[in-house]
């Protein structure tokens, strides 16, 4: 008789993560810190949208150069490539369970809670709460056949291209509303004491969100897209992926250069996570970006980690750092804490399962306490195979 534990549906064991998209998603964790970190953790989010600033330092005019032609947008699109892929992943590997959509709905309503916490009480910068919606509304999806989320993902992409071209009358706030937030951050988060800080963060919520309802089609087309790249395969064909990488690389930034920004983002974005995934499918592509994968494991955890401690850095309850930093030292400060990241999400997936909050996360989707410490027997068997690869990729 077959025992009916084995018929709960469990987590993806550690040994059958797909190490190439752990890396891809701990290298894309680097871009999106460094774009929150320079562009809404250091200064206010709304001061890009009030005209160029003179940067006193030629570094500082470099490094904002790269950042936003490189990695501005480009990162946040690979995120939720993955995350599309991602879901398609959950979907497919719950197949043979009765209760597959009821324990996706309630990943994404889990989801949806730790954003709304994140978003209110740690950083109001918060992407999850936008993950979760988008994800509500490609979950039905996922059950259709890959044509369906190819129309699909043509459809959002398409109708998010045109309102880019043709922007929505009142849908961003007027140019006075961003002075005064602008004014008011500048004042409140490099002086302000904890509840001052929480209390100006939900005020300004309202003018974050019309920056979401801007991109967000965008994020349901590219998490169907990401879907649509595991079900076709191409997440697993290696030299798929690296016959898509430089087209796709080649007219991204044509495309951008010809003034063709919300087009050339996307197909950026798709030929940076195809060249990455297709170099980390290598065994010495894996030996030169496995650092990565630790990160990517734990990504979750390191997202709001980050802000946590980026909070108390230029936030007035901290340091109080908030419009004193240049671009260069900010970033400097940024690259040192997720160096630390990687140290420690190495040393901690040596000991447990999952990260804190990935843990969390599993525990209350499935409504059963997962196990979080390594057994020694498990903890053993991971560093052997740790060894046996360096072995391997040593003598191929």
């Amino acid at each position: 008789m077959t025992s009916n534990n084995a018929a709960v549906p469990k987590p993806t064991p550690s040994a059958e993560r797909i190490d190439a998209i752990d890396i891809l998603r701990g290298i894309a964790l680097l871009g999106v810190m460094a774009i929150n970190l320079v562009m809404e953790f250091r200064v206010s989010i709304f001061e890009q949208f009030l005209g160029p600033k003179t940067l006193a330092s030629p570094v500082d005019r470099i490094i904002e150069t790269i950042l936003t032609q490189a990695v501005e947008l480009k990162a946040f699109a690979l995120f939720s490539l993955l995350f599309g892929a991602g879901l398609a992943i959950q979907f497919d590997r719950l197949a043979t369970s009765e209760r597959r959509a009821a324990l996706l709905v309630r990943r994404l309503a889990v989801l949806l809670v730790f954003g709304v916490i994140h978003l209110c009480l740690i950083w109001n910068g918060d992407i999850l709460t936008e993950y979760a919606l988008a994800g509500f509304i490609v979950l039905p999806l996922l059950f259709g056949p890959r044509w369906l989320l190819a129309l699909a993902a043509l459809v959002f992409l398409a109708l998010y291209l045109a309102m880019q071209a043709f922007p929505p009358a009142g849908l961003f706030p007027s140019r006075a509303a961003i002075w005064q937030d602008v004014i008011d951050a500048n004042r409140i988060y490099a002086t302000g004491g904890l509840l001052d800080v929480l209390a100006f963060r939900l005020r300004e919520i309202p003018l974050i969100a019309s920056l979401h309802a801007f991109v967000f089609l965008r994020t349901i087309g590219l998490f169907l897209v990401g879907a649509l790249a595991w079900r076709s395969g191409i997440v697993q064909n290696t030299s798929g992926l690296l016959v898509i990488a430089l087209p796709a690389l080649t007219l991204g930034a044509a495309l951008l250069h010809g003034g063709i920004e919300p087009l050339g983002t996307i197909l950026l974005a798709m030929g940076y996570g195809a060249a990455i995934l297709g170099i980390a499918r290598f065994e010495r592509g894996k030996r030169l970006l496995g650092w990565a994968a630790p990160l990517g494991r734990m990504a979750f955890t390191n997202y709001v980690a980050q802000s946590l401690v980026f909070g108390w850095i230029f936030y007035g309850y901290g340091l109080g750092l908030f419009g004193r930093l240049g671009i260069t030292p900010a970033l400097a400060i940024g690259i040192a804490v997720y160096a630390g990241q990687v140290l420690f999400s190495a040393w901690w997936l040596r000991h447990f399962r999952y990260g804190p909050l990935e843990w969390l996360w599993r525990t209350l989707m499935y409504g059963v306490r997962q196990p979080m410490v390594l057994s020694r027997g498990a903890a053993m068997r991971t560093q052997l195979s740790s060894r046996t690869s360096e072995a391997q990729i040593r003598d191929p």
